[in-house]
């Protein structure tokens, strides 16, 4: 869920919807802590159809997953991995006569409430209609608090570093959005398995499009511009449409498809639903806790920082005493809790967890804090972008967390090699310290204490020392050179500049000839060095008109740098036609 405060939804934000002109507090959406937006109700379904984590040992999950048939459930989805397998069932004594079978560790229930009929056939959402933005870009408080305007003259990030936003969905559309969105990378977790349609990704609420704004917003001119405006970042929804709920099955989705998939950095504002805080010595509770920590770890050991909100419930979590908002599908009650207790993902140990200043760097007044907070950042009145072309204000850790998650991109621009624990402790290192003040409640030192951890996350200071991301083109030439029939080779040239060290293994080669007969040309690529790199054999027998294609070539023995050209011959007589344009990308 979306992270909320006591007074409402844990994802309590506030949103001016600028399209509108109006300050309205959302109900479930991000605004003071990790939550959820969304009714708490949950639709209807198969009567009494519930959903359970089965645990076993990493890779030894086929026997469980006979159990589940044989004892009147269905297996929904595994990730044997890890060992977690979600299942289904409809029998009240499911999860005990689970736990009893060999091999199995844990068995508990993820949700309070029936699973939805939707899980079986989930809907794509619907694509925003869209508005093209008027305003120009401005020069906002909370990109100049941490620098981030000032990290941009060393780098704007690298369209090779992506972020994953695990949230409400993304809508690819936005004007601020879609240069940077990689849909190849998106998907659904909602109900627990990956569902890679096109479209799956899509928004059920504003959190996640606001979320991938502050991350990587390009910076065109127009609107807003995110931390990181040339990285790419893609949509894995999790929250499931009406409730807007992040239930665990959809979470351990989420990690286990980001560690599979190449992700650098995941941006994570919510708790898992549907317990604000987990507890040990609860049998369901507890196999959540475990089972989103391995998905969690399992992306981790991918090589995936996993950025996550403190909470919004301005609540010493190092000191839990009660908890009034779970379950949160069905019917809160308070009941007693205690440190033992763990919001996750935010209290895991593999988190990178944040907290939320204001404009003024005090501690922002719906904030938790505690010893797991690691770096704090803006997250009052923050500008982003909202679905369907529109831009907005919301509040929350869930809004200062993106912040972070995009200076830990900007890093790994900067530093390609980077390890999780490398970003860690550079964005740790980086940080601008913050004294307590006179608030009690606060523990610790300048250096390092409960509301700020390491201090104000700092853009310019964590990509400083690092290397700018090398240009990856395309380089292009689009002057027309005619081709002689049956003559000399017509050449087109293409100067590359900006690189160090040698060209790619996989260089693309982009040709777009028009001729009226494309079976008399013969294609080479010729290096700055004199080298000849055939592409294309003349074919006598292809009598088609005009050559639109790409060519994969191996050039990692040549330097990058200097003049590229395309070389064309016209081997046989009667037709014409001209280099029309081509371009190399690496």
């Amino acid at each position: 869920m979306f992270l909320r405060s006591r007074a409402g939804l844990r994802r309590t934000a506030l949103v001016a919807a600028l399209s509108v002109g109006l300050l309205t507090p959302l109900a479930g959406v991000a605004a003071a802590g990790p939550g959820k937006p969304g009714t708490g109700k949950s639709v209807a379904a198969a009567a009494g159809l519930r959903s359970y984590l089965v645990l076993t040992a990493p890779n030894n999950t086929s026997g469980a997953k006979s159990a589940v048939s044989s004892n009147g459930g269905t297996v929904y989805a595994s990730y044997d991995a890890i060992g977690v397998i979600v299942a289904h069932s409809t029998a009240a004594d499911f999860a005990s006569k689970m736990r009893s079978v060999s091999g199995v560790q844990q068995v508990g229930a993820s949700r309070t409430s029936d699973v939805p009929a939707a899980s079986s056939n989930p809907a794509i959402p619907a694509s925003p209609s869209q508005t093209t933005p008027t305003a120009n870009e401005t020069s906002r408080v909370d990109m100049t608090q941490i620098g981030a305007d000032k990290a941009w003259e060393v780098t704007t990030g690298s369209s090779n570093v992506l972020v994953g936003v695990i949230d409400t969905g993304v809508d690819d559309q936005h004007y601020d959005l879609k240069a940077n969105f990689d849909a190849s990378k998106s998907v659904s977790c909602a109900y627990g398995k990956v569902d890679a349609r096109t479209g799956a990704w899509r928004p059920v609420g504003d959190h996640g499009t606001h979320v991938a704004g502050t991350i990587a917003a390009a910076k065109n001119g127009k609107g807003m511009v995110g931390v990181a405006p040339s990285v790419r970042v893609a949509s894995i929804r999790v929250a499931e449409p009406t409730t807007q709920l992040f239930f665990p099955e959809n979470v351990v989705c989420g990690f286990m498809y980001a560690g599979d998939n190449g992700f650098a950095v995941t941006n994570n504002s919510y708790w898992t639903d549907p317990w604000w805080a987990n507890c040990p010595n609860n049998v369901d509770q507890a196999a959540i806790m475990e089972a989103v920590k391995r998905a969690a770890d399992y992306a981790t050991g991918k090589g995936v920082l996993n950025v996550v909100a403190a909470g919004n419930e301005n609540t010493d979590l190092d000191n839990k005493s009660t908890d009034t908002l779970s379950p949160d599908d069905s019917t809160p009650s308070s009941r007693p809790v205690t440190a033992s207790c763990k919001i996750v993902p935010g209290e895991l140990e593999s988190s990178l967890t944040v907290g939320s200043i204001t404009s003024s760097n005090a501690k922002s007044s719906f904030s938790n804090f505690a010893n797991k907070v690691n770096v704090a950042a803006p997250g009052d009145n923050v500008y982003s972008t909202m679905p369907g072309g529109n831009y907005g204000q919301m509040s929350g850790t869930s809004m200062a967390t993106p912040h972070v998650a995009g200076v830990a991109a900007l890093i790994k621009s900067v530093t390609p090699s980077a390890t999780v624990d490398q970003i860690k402790a550079k964005i740790a290192e980086q940080a601008d310290d913050l004294a307590c003040g006179s608030d009690s409640r606060c523990k610790g030192t300048t250096a390092k204490n409960t509301f700020y951890g390491e201090g104000r996350v700092d853009a310019l200071a964590a990509v400083q020392g690092g290397t700018p991301p090398q240009p990856n083109g395309p380089w292009e030439n689009t002057d027309d050179v005619q081709i002689a029939d049956n003559g000399a080779a017509a050449t087109s040239t293409v100067t590359i500049d900006g690189r160090t060290g040698n060209a790619p293994a996989a260089t693309k080669i982009d040709v777009n000839i028009v001729h009226t007969y494309v079976g008399d040309l013969e294609l080479n690529l010729i290096a700055p060095d004199g080298t000849s790199y055939p592409l294309r054999r003349a074919n006598p027998g292809d009598g088609s008109a005009n050559l639109t294609t790409q060519f994969t070539v191996d050039l990692s023995s040549e330097v990058a740098n200097g003049g590229w050209k395309l070389s064309v011959r016209d081997t046989a007589t009667y037709d014409t036609g001209y280099i029309n344009s081509w371009k190399v990308s690496f």
